[in-house]
Formats: structure tokens, C-alpha cells, sequence
């Protein structure tokens, strides 16, 4: 487990990161979302060690990672901006990383940047973004660490790859114990990976929760009133995010179990009602908008 314990940190006058506790479970994977300047960076370089936090630890399995060298093996860390030795190949990369990484599987990085059509004896400097990208992520997967730290992952990635390194992912937690940590400014490419989705603005946690449990308490209902019917009256005891009318049709969110919502429209036996999927975006503006804040706004 990674725990964030009352974590400060600012840079002359400027508060990166305002008093963050949090704490990420093994095993899942943890979305970090945010606009630029919310404090994904200064956050995930403070989990990395290369940080110290002005106040408050940083703890991954009960030890401090700053100056920790045995912590730090437990994660690899891929930044924003990729750094590679001046004309160095992904052989030499590779050859690098061996030696702080005592589990680094050399077969399994070739094979992977074979699958990836990288050249491996080809000078870094000449990839573009996306292929240093596909290399971090590569070598990253190969130092077999329990816990990769990403700094916007897929930015840079096309469609296709965006889904091979959630592919590799998926099948690294089911082989191992490991865990990836996603910073993203766009909610909706971690939307099918994430089991845990943190929001962070403005330094601090704005939200933190579970994805499975969100998707459990908040709920869409459409449905068409009944020619008779009072939706005030249809409506009375429901907790009602939001609604959305266009003409006779009607678009409910609300809070609470879902079958119990349904049962209480159907009640004004209206001619049509269905629960629909909500999608992650859907859910964030449900949860945000309670504490009057525009979403949309934050991360889109």
C-alpha cells in the first residue's frame, strides 16, 4: 500500500500540494485525475522519492520512500517529459536499468519492443514521442516492480496502442502483484482501467473513490411519464441528482439503490422505464456537484 500522509509542498509561493492524505490499495488500478497545475506531478514525484514534501511522509509499504533505496525498488517511475542517456539505444536503457532493478527481465523487454516494432539498437533521440512513450512503459513493465508510477501515459499514444499497454497491464496483475498509478488530465482514457479514481484540484483530494461504489450509489433512470401523473409526486422520495426533460421524456440521476428508484417511478405505472449505463464523466459530475464544483470545468 502507497499512504500520502497530510503531504504539503510548495515552490516559492506557489502550493503545489495542500495537505493530501491518501492511500493506494494493491492490486488496483488507481487513476490520478486533474487539470495541468493540479498537483499530479509534484505528487507522483514525491511517491517516486524524488521529492521531499515539505511536510508531512510519503509511505509505501509502512517504509518512507525519500532516501530510501529499498523502497524505490519497489517502484518504476515514468515522467511526463522522458529522460534518456545522450545517443543512448534501448539495449544501453536496458542495460542501465539491470543494474537498480534486481528483477529486470532483459528477455521480456526485447520481446515486448519486438511486438512494439522498436528497434532496439536504434538511438532514443531519433523516436517521437509516442515510441519514447511505448519504450518508458516497456521498460517499466520489465523492471517487474510491484508499483508503476505514470505521469499522462497515454498522451502521445495512438488508439491502438493506448489499448495494447491497458492489455499489458491488465495481464501483469493477473500474473503478479502489481500495481499501476495513472496521472491523467483526461478522465476519459482511464475510464476502462481504473478500479479507484482520485481527483485532485488545486493541491488537494477533491474526491477519492472507488469506481465500483460510485457506479452502486448513483444511478440514470429515463422514463416517460404517465399522461396523469404529478413528477413531483413521482419524484417525492427519491434522492434526485439531477433531470432532464425533453419532452415527454425524462432523464433522472439520483442517488441511492436501483431497483428501489425504479420501483418508485414505475408506482405511476408510466408507459416506459429503464435503468441506462452511467458513464465515468456521468458519475464525477454527480459526486463533484454536491460540493459545487463544475467538473467539466476540472478535467476535460
Amino acid at each position: 500500500m502507497i499512504e500520502a500522509i497530510k503531504i504539503s509542498k510548495s515552490f516559492d509561493d506557489i502550493k503545489a500540494i495542500d495537505d493530501i492524505s491518501l492511500s493506494i490499495k494493491e492490486g488496483c488500478v488507481f487513476g490520478l485525475i486533474g487539470t495541468n497545475g493540479a498537483g499530479k506531478s509534484t505528487f507522483l514525484r514525491m511517491m517516486a522519492g524524488i521529492l521531499k514534501p515539505d511536510k508531512g511522509q510519503m509511505i509505501i509499504d509502512g517504509t518512507p520512500v525519500y532516501e530510501n533505496v529499498e523502497a524505490k525498488q519497489k517502484f518504476f517511475y515514468i515522467s511526463d517529459e522522458q529522460h534518456f542517456f545522450t545517443n543512448s539505444t534501448p539495449e544501453d536503457m536496458v542495460a542501465f536499468y539491470e543494474v537498480f532493478y534486481p528483477n529486470f527481465d532483459r528477455t521480456r523487454a526485447f520481446d515486448m519492443m519486438e511486438k512494439f516494432n522498436l528497434d532496439r539498437k536504434r538511438r532514443v533521440s531519433t523516436f517521437s514521442k509516442g515510441m519514447k512513450k511505448q519504450l518508458s512503459i516497456i521498460l517499466g513493465i520489465a523492471a517487474q516492480t510491484e508499483y508503476l508510477l505514470c505521469d499522462e501515459t497515454f498522451d502521445g499514444l495512438d488508439p491502438v496502442m493506448r489499448q495494447g499497454v491497458k492489455s499489458i497491464f491488465a495481464a501483469e496483475m493477473e500474473d503478479r502483484k502489481f500495481t499501476p498509478i495513472i496521472a491523467s488530465h483526461n478522465l476519459r482514457e482511464l475510464e476502462d482501467i481504473c478500479d479507484h479514481v482520485g481527483l485532485l484540484h488545486k493541491g488537494g483530494v477533491l474526491l477519492s473513490k472507488d469506481l465500483e461504489e460510485m457506479k452502486c450509489a448513483v444511478h440514470k433512470i429515463q422514463f416517460v411519464l404517465a399522461k396523469d401523473a404529478d413528477e413531483n409526486e413521482v419524484l417525492n422520495g427519491i434522492e434526485v441528482i439531477s433531470v432532464e426533460k425533453r419532452g415527454s421524456l425524462i432523464t433522472l440521476t439520483a442517488r441511492g439503490d436501483r431497483d428501489t428508484i425504479l420501483r418508485k417511478i414505475q408506482e405511476s405505472e408510466p408507459p416506459f422505464a429503464e435503468a441506462l449505463p452511467l458513464s465515468l464523466e456521468e458519475i464525477f459530475i454527480s459526486e463533484t456537484g454536491v460540493v459545487g464544483y463544475d467538473i467539466k470545468k476540472l478535467i476535460f
